[in-house]
């Protein structure tokens, strides 16, 4: 399997919940109209270049399970949609008792596993209890550690008493996968209650998912989907090219897109995208304990033309940790102006007059090494000595996200509402000022949304300020797609592409 496979989809939380009627799983967004009758019987070919290391999403997966199994195979109580809001899928209705401590979920009915098992509430006991288990390696088991306990007092009715109230406790549930109590070991297999069933994984090569029958739901659109994983942009760009593919997740060469752009067998769609490219300090090793020293970095890298570079007229600047989607956004850009007249004077007054050295541990696909080597050559122009080490995404989890051994990295975090980390001081870039962390922990018991919003704000704005990290760029998500398929999501949200709603002609 190629390093290129894996985006760590790091963690993120706090959203204030949002309810909508949902009646199936219908509600994919059309990628266009297509060209031609629907055929229900078609193979969709969709190329990735991120394979998940397993399929168990408690287990490490990575980016790829997320993008192929999350609302395809396996299903939650709740359901995060491509425009970002919160809806019932699973849980047919809740309650909250007045002091927001006890949540009771009643389940939708007739729901199976693709296993011919019925949906119990033993079955979402299990799968909530999984999640925040010690050896759950879950994006979300830090987010719901708020879990005190929970109940099954019948087999549609599910009761999860929190330990403090928690805002975001809906949103954060629309992450954790309903799986079948008694399927042992996930990494290689999946029984869950989505419209697609897992089909046949070729480890190096593609996973296959299939209409499930008897779904509680509306039918997948397509009778077959087959997520094609591919080394590099360019292979994934000729299998689009020879139709080898039908579509692609998310376009990496930006420099591919006229060939593209100006075919009528294929759509070209940017929609939003919550991926940030982040070079994260060890806010604990010095000299980067030194608010000073990270602000004249951050001066010294001129954002602007590192997009231009990589990503052309695509993608956004980004002043901080928070997407425009997030409620809590304000356009921040002006806080990290690129100034290296600003840098020099900041690390004279830091001590560093004549600079300093430092490794950056860089991941070994792209855009990382391109990054790196640009921020090496600003850097060097203010007299900071960069040297870059390249790791695979294996090296970069275990040796700057587990424990915590750099001086600074370049990593892509690709969820949303993920500015409360900085609220985190055991997080691994170990920022750590605790009037953030009263704010995060502040923000999470609020009453309302607004108040969540003020508080969240307020976290921007100081963490920005103090250059926690330096954001380079906000992510464009771009789908070229042929012009014979629709239904396909738009926007990049967490990873996740919901395939059930493809159509091909």
């Amino acid at each position: 399997m190629s390093t290129r496979s894996v985006r760590y989809a790091l963690p993120a939380v706090t959203a204030a919940a949002l309810a909508l009627t949902l009646t199936a799983c219908g509600g994919a967004p059309a990628g266009g109209t297509g060209s031609g009758k629907h055929d229900p019987g078609a193979t969709v070919s969709i190329g990735s270049l991120y394979e998940p290391q397993n399929l168990d999403n408690t287990g490490g997966g990575g980016q790829g399970v997320t993008e192929a199994l999350h609302g395809n195979v396996y299903e939650g109580l709740f359901r995060l949609t491509d425009t970002g809001k919160t809806e019932p899928l699973l849980a047919a209705s809740h309650q909250v008792s007045p002091d927001g401590l006890t949540y009771t979920f009643t389940l939708r009915d007739g729901v199976t596993f693709h296993s011919g098992k019925k949906l119990t509430s033993a079955d979402v006991k299990y799968s909530l209890e999984r999640v925040i288990a010690p050896a759950s390696q879950s994006a979300r088991k830090k987010n719901l550690s708020v879990i005190k306990t929970v109940e099954a007092p019948d087999p549609k009715t599910v009761r999860v008493t929190l330990s403090q109230k928690s805002i975001s406790f809906v949103y954060n549930l629309s992450y954790v996968w309903i799986v079948n109590s008694a399927a042992g070991d996930l990494r290689a297999t999946a029984d869950g209650t989505g419209p697609f069933r897992l089909g046949k994984w070729t480890r190096g090569s593609s996973l296959g998912l299939d209409r499930a029958t008897g779904y509680w739901g509306t039918a997948a659109a397509s009778k077959k989907v087959v997520f094609r994983y591919f080394k590099d942009a360019a292979a994934l760009n000729n299998a689009l090219l020879s139709n080898g593919v039908d579509l692609v997740t998310s376009q990496q060469s930006p420099d591919a897109l006229d060939r593209f752009k100006n075919n009528p067998a294929y759509k070209v769609t940017e929609g939003n995208s919550t991926t940030k490219l982040l070079l994260a300090f060890n806010d604990k090793a010095k000299p980067f304990t030194d608010v000073k020293v990270r602000r004249a970095v951050a001066a010294a890298v001129d954002d602007k033309k590192l997009l231009e570079s990589v990503w052309g007229g695509h993608g956004k600047l980004i002043g901080s940790m928070v997407p425009p989607t997030d409620p809590w956004y304000e356009d921040l850009t002006g806080t990290d102006p690129y100034d290296p007249a600003l840098a020099k004077k900041l690390l004279a007054e830091a001590g560093y007059a004549d600079g300093f050295t430092f490794t950056l541990q860089t991941p070994s696909y792209d855009p990382h090494p391109t990054a790196a080597t640009f921020i090496a050559a600003q850097l060097a122009d203010v007299g900071i000595k960069v040297k870059i080490n390249t790791i695979t995404p294996d090296e970069w989890y275990t040796k700057v996200y587990k424990n915590k051994d750099f001086d600074a990295t370049l990593q892509e975090h690709v969820n949303d509402r993920d500015l409360v980390w900085y609220g985190n001081p055991d997080f691994y870039w170990g920022y750590n000022n605790p009037q953030v962390t009263r704010w995060v922990d502040e923000a999470e018991r609020s009453g309302t949304a607004a108040e969540q919003t003020e508080l969240l704000k307020k976290v921007n704005r100081t963490t920005a300020q103090e250059a926690a990290s330096e954001w380079l760029y906000l992510y464009p998500q771009i789908v070229v797609a042929s012009s014979r398929v629709s239904g396909y999501p738009l926007n990049g949200l967490n990873s996740q592409f919901h395939a059930f709603g493809i159509k091909k002609s």
